[in-house]
């Protein structure tokens, strides 16, 4: 060290006096303990910053858009909800929809039609299980932070949808209904990050339309939780969006395929391109006992056509916990009719599409305004669109699709195998996804979050300085 050396010399000076020494032994002694000082003084500083100011790490090249931390909510809000899935439903044991972190149970051995070595890679998965599944994948996700200081968005894991559903169909009260979500947002309320942003930063998965969640009446469906006055900035990823609604994101619906490798991927993609479809279109639904609905048409319409339509029957209960009769209609048809459902869009619709076919719808709202960032913002380019009142008034939608081009319908499948990697939900580990920059429906939505998320902090800081 230099007062080391100093104070040390290796030879005297030959006129070396106390007088004519150029630095004296206790001015060394007060410089080098000014020094240290200011050493320790700046070690101090940068612990300081550290410990509270909570420096987000180097950012790898795939967190660009930031980090995600994730609330451990009480179990109530979550894990207890599983725990409790035999009484999730007034007629049905929700315990095997729920299970294998909501993929459901496997159907190898029991799904046909598929490639024999990628039937591993399909599960009986449930609809509504798109809350548990987005849980469980955000806890491994590359992008987490263990700290909310570093964080660019916040997670809640709360399952919405399974915690109302046992409410929709039976004598419940308004209250009742609300339970959850009401006791939900009073907990979130008092976290630090909460406070900081009122909300602005958070986000939540929705496992069920977003309809279930907007009743405006007591006596109305549903709960009211978007409706509650903390809910009015948080984003919500949905299985169907409010396209009137800026803060909610349209998310695919959970399909039964989930691929572990690229390979996989690419397997079936090549599979349903080049499968030989023997049948112009197809319909996959059950009739209603109400007058003039629209499936019961259009069932009569497919069945009248049999020579170029075929019909999956799923009056009942008989499609509930999934049946390999549906994929193997989709897999054999060219196009395949997409009627709303309870709400406007289907489960059905990424089961068609998974399978190669080309969705037809009757509502725009089906489709438009709805998976924009897995699908694109131009539905006309991979579907088909027939307005119902058309098809009421005695429309032939076999000469409809008929006047389609085979070298159009190739065209309009390519794009759809295109978005198949867009909308599935992989079991690829986070930091790998499905390889060579493919990236599945979960990974989509929360790179879209977050990258939402930032520009949103960096207009809130251009409008600070400004």
């Amino acid at each position: 060290m230099l007062c080391h050396f100093q104070l040390l010399p290796n030879r005297k000076p030959k006129n070396a006096s106390p007088r004519n020494t150029p630095t004296s032994v206790p001015l060394l002694l007060f410089k080098c303990s000014q020094l240290l000082i200011i050493l320790l003084f700046q070690v101090y500083v940068l612990r300081f910053i550290f410990q509270y100011y909570s420096l987000p790490p180097l950012k790898p090249k795939t967190c660009e858009h930031g980090f995600v931390y994730v609330y451990e909510l009480p179990p109530v809000f979550n894990k207890e909800l599983l725990d409790q899935c035999r009484d999730l439903d007034p007629w049905h044991s929700r315990c095997d929809a729920i299970s294998n972190d909501g993929l459901g149970p496997r159907a190898a051995g029991e799904i046909s039609g598929v490639p024999e070595n990628l039937s591993p890679s399909w599960y009986w998965t449930d609809m509504f299980s798109g809350e548990v599944i987005y849980h469980a994948r955000i806890l491994t996700h590359t992008c987490r932070t263990m700290e909310p200081g570093s964080a660019t968005a916040f997670y809640i894991p709360f399952y919405a949808g399974v915690a109302v559903a046992k409410y929709l169909f039976t004598n419940y009260t308004a209250k009742e209904r609300d339970w959850h979500s009401e006791r939900l947002l009073s907990w979130v309320k008092d976290q630090p990050p909460w406070r900081r942003s009122n909300g602005s930063d958070h986000f939540i998965m929705l496992g069920r339309m977003t309809w279930d969640f907007r009743r405006s009446r007591d006596e109305d469906w549903g709960s009211r939780f978007i409706h509650m006055p903390m809910m009015k900035n948080i984003l919500r990823l949905a299985v169907e969006r409010d396209p009137w609604d800026a803060l909610e994101i349209g998310v695919p619906y959970p399909t039964g395929f989930h691929p572990k490798s690229k390979l996989e991927l690419d397997q079936w993609l090549n599979f349903v391109r080049t499968r030989n479809r023997t049948s112009l279109f197809t319909f996959v639904g059950g009739k209603r006992n109400v007058k003039g609905d629209f499936r019961t048409i259009l069932q009569s319409h497919c069945y009248n056509e049999s020579g170029s339509c075929r019909v999956v029957d799923c009056s009942g209960t008989r499609c509930y916990d999934g049946t390999s009769e549906i994929l193997e209609a989709f897999l054999d048809s060219d196009f395949c009719l997409q009627p709303r459902g309870d709400a406007y869009t289907r489960r059905s619709t990424f089961d068609c599409m998974l399978a190669g076919s080309i969705p037809v719808f009757f509502w725009k709202r089906s489709i438009y305004h709805q998976y924009e960032w897995f699908l694109d913002d131009e539905p006309d380019k991979f579907s088909v669109f027939i307005d119902r009142k058309d098809v009421r008034n005695g429309t032939s939608i076999r000469k409809v699709l008929e006047e389609y081009s085979r070298d159009e319908v190739r065209k309009m499948r390519e794009k759809i195998i295109n978005f198949i990697p867009n909308f599935v939900y992989s079991l690829m580990p986070s930091d790998d996804d499905l390889g060579s920059g493919y990236k599945d429906a979960f990974e989509i939505a929360i790179d879209g979050v977050l990258r939402r998320m930032k520009e949103q902090n960096g207009m809130k800081i251009n409008q600070m300085l400004n």
